[in-house]
């Protein structure tokens, strides 16, 4: 199940920095080399520059995500169209036009999912989605959980495979922080 979030707050309540806050350095490696590399692995064509939509509203995506999964269309082939378009093509993911010329593609019809997107019953499921990213300290996007052991990133994909056929130890770390 795909449960899109509005990630800023989600940052934010776990204490992450914002992107504009983050080093040259850190936005360098994270967003430049890792996904270099991460492509590459993949065998995934990516720009070659952070996307310049990238810090875009992503209601009307992530409206449109809620709305496929309320109907049963593809989520995962209209998750991954939007995502692909926005890596490899420099998309707008903000932009209806654009999005509806991605659903088409991935071979879903874009006018329900559209027009239900931003609607209140919608958006509060994104609400909900977001409130409950908070509840879980989640730290980024994508972060995957199965049976309540959490994944944080696609680097965590061959973890997420391994737990969904045998789940891991249960956690015992804690790293409290100084002063608590």
């Amino acid at each position: 199940m795909h449960r899109p979030i509005d990630l800023a707050p989600v940052l934010a309540h776990a204490g992450a920095p914002p992107f504009r806050g983050r080093t040259a350095a850190h936005v360098d490696y994270f967003f430049g080399r890792e996904i270099e590399r991460w492509a590459e692995w993949r065998a995934v064509p990516v720009i070659g520059h952070r996307p310049t939509h990238h810090d875009n509203p992503l209601d009307l995506a992530h409206g449109m995500l809620i709305a496929a999964q309320n109907r049963g269309a593809d989520v995962d082939a209209l998750a991954h169209a939007i995502l692909e378009a926005h890596w490899r093509d420099d998309a707008d993911h903000a932009d209806p036009a654009t999005l509806a010329r991605v659903a088409r593609a991935a071979g879903i019809d874009p006018e329900p999912l559209l027009e239900q997107a931003l609607s209140p019953e919608i958006q509060a499921i994104h609400r909900r989605f977001t409130d409950e990213a908070k509840a879980l300290n989640l730290f980024g996007s994508p972060t995957y959980s199965v049976q309540g052991d959490l994944f944080y990133g696609q680097d965590r994909l061959e973890f997420v495979a391994r737990a969904l056929e045998r789940p891991f130890a249960p956690h015992r770390w804690s790293n409290p922080r100084p002063g608590n």
